[in-house]
């Protein structure tokens, strides 16, 4: 991507998230208590004589809510509930680094967080690390910071969550499960919204089937930028709909399914999931951790992400049959390194939902497929129609054998695999060119004319050999 192009990506990127950061963020005004690891639950709570417990400060502030300084130090098997409350802030005191520490409590079943936020709104949780929330049983699932019911205007800043999740071991089984920060909205009449998502970072998580950091279910305007998320066993961040966090009627209606959202500026790197458990398939690891994923999602931009070393860089797809996933714009992010592709679109099999209405510009990709095994660059599975990719760089790093797209054999009627378009784009690798390989309709097709010809697309793109 040009230097031009970059800058006017970033200056887009700076005023989406100045314009969303608006509502919602002014700071609590009221009550200010202050907490330390070697204060006293009979203190008054003030700066100079604090409490110990952050818990007793978040319920002495009282319904009009208020702000939580916790002093740095470990704040050992201390959870925080902000449950049917507002206008409540959690911080770090300045320059400081409270640690919250899990290690040694008993996750109890189903979901739960070391900070749980329940049904709540106007709530700020800034500059907490949160670790060693652990289990080996399928019944919990450990969270790092943990958002559900209903409820606007949550923001979680400059937090992180390391070295927490499930350690059960049992190969192929998907009931293991554990995430970093998850944002679950599970009622059908009202959603969670205004929520942002920036400068935490997330890493060294075992998660089995889970994310790292995940919106599920209704949650409707946030956005999720300038994180930076590594060296966890699944999922960097993803959008999901159509599972059961909302069952019942509404679960394939839009009221179930994460929407309107931004992913933006993060950095994404070493997202694999080889070695979980949750990933044995046939005797082999599924390489299938994505960087970026949406899964259900719709009215989504994921812009100006840097996803490196991964399974897969970014993924859009459904997994649900009932399910889509839409409106959804992949725009000036650098994809490298990927073990299996750099970027994925549309159902992994015949038996998933549809993508459509997916505009793919401006990104670069290169030297995805580390693994060497015919992978492309660019991946177009089941169910992709409605879709435009142009003005992409996609260059194989592969000095053997250069595959750098590859659609599958369409399936399904004709509607669900119509309006694909491709062109614009600059294609690159280390072999000669006509040597390339692209994959069309599940043909392979050696050298640009060739697959132009079998194609008609890519009348305008261009293939160069680099080093």
């Amino acid at each position: 991507m040009s230097l031009v192009r970059r800058i006017a990506v970033l200056v887009s990127i700076a005023a989406v998230v100045l314009a969303l950061s608006g509502a919602g963020a002014q700071a609590h005004r009221g009550t200010t208590l202050y907490v330390s690891p070697h204060g006293s639950d009979s203190a008054a709570g003030t700066a100079r004589s604090p409490l110990r417990t952050p818990q007793l400060a978040v319920d002495r502030l009282g319904r009009s809510g208020g702000t939580v300084v916790l002093a740095g130090g470990r704040y050992a098997g201390q959870r925080i509930v902000v449950e049917n409350r507002a206008h409540v802030t959690v911080r770090a005191a300045v320059r400081a680094t409270p640690v919250l520490d899990g290690a040694g409590l008993k996750p109890p079943a189903d979901q739960s967080g070391m900070v749980e936020i329940r049904d709540s709104s106007d709530v700020t949780v800034q500059g907490l690390t949160v670790t060693g929330y652990r289990t080996r049983s399928t019944a919990a699932v450990p969270i790092g910071i943990f958002v559900t019911g209903s409820g606007h205007a949550i923001r979680l800043t400059g937090n992180h969550v390391h070295h927490l999740g499930n350690d059960n071991g049992t190969l192929g089984s998907f009931e293991m499960n554990a995430h970093g920060i998850a944002v679950y909205g599970t009622r059908a009449a009202r959603p969670i919204s205004d929520v942002r998502i920036t400068g935490n970072e997330l890493d060294h998580l075992v998660l089995g089937a889970s994310e790292t950091l995940v919106l599920n279910g209704n949650v409707d305007g946030w956005s999720v930028t300038h994180n930076v998320i590594h060296d966890n066993n699944n999922i960097g961040i993803d959008a999901i709909g159509f599972e059961d966090t909302i069952a019942g009627p509404a679960r394939f209606t839009e009221v179930n399914r994460a929407r309107h959202g931004l992913i933006a500026g993060n950095r994404v790197s070493r997202i694999i999931s080889e070695g979980n458990p949750a990933y044995w398939e046939d005797g082999a690891w599924c390489n299938c951790a994505d960087g970026i994923y949406v899964d259900g999602g719709g009215s989504i931009t994921i812009t100006g992400n840097q996803v490196d070393a991964s399974d897969i860089g970014i993924e859009v797809a459904s997994e649900w049959k009932q399910g889509r996933t839409n409106a959804i714009r992949v725009t000036g992010n650098t994809v490298t390194r990927s073990r299996f592709t750099g970027l994925a679109i549309g159902g992994y099999d015949e038996d998933r939902g549809e993508a459509y209405d997916i505009t793919v510009t401006g990104n670069f990709l290169r030297g995805n497929n580390t693994l060497r095994d015919g992978s492309p660059e660019l991946l177009l599975q089941y169910y992709v129609h409605d879709t435009t990719i142009t003005g992409n760089t996609v260059v194989s790093a592969n000095p053997g054998q250069a595959v750098l797209l590859q659609r599958v054999e369409p399936a399904g009627g004709a509607a669900r695999n119509a309006r694909l378009v491709l062109d614009h784009n600059a294609y690159g690798g280390r072999v000669p060119a006509g040597q390339e390989l692209y994959i069309w309709n599940g043909v392979e097709r050696r050298g640009l004319a060739d697959y132009r010809a079998a194609s008609g697309q890519d009348r305008a793109s261009t293939y160069r050999t680099t080093r």
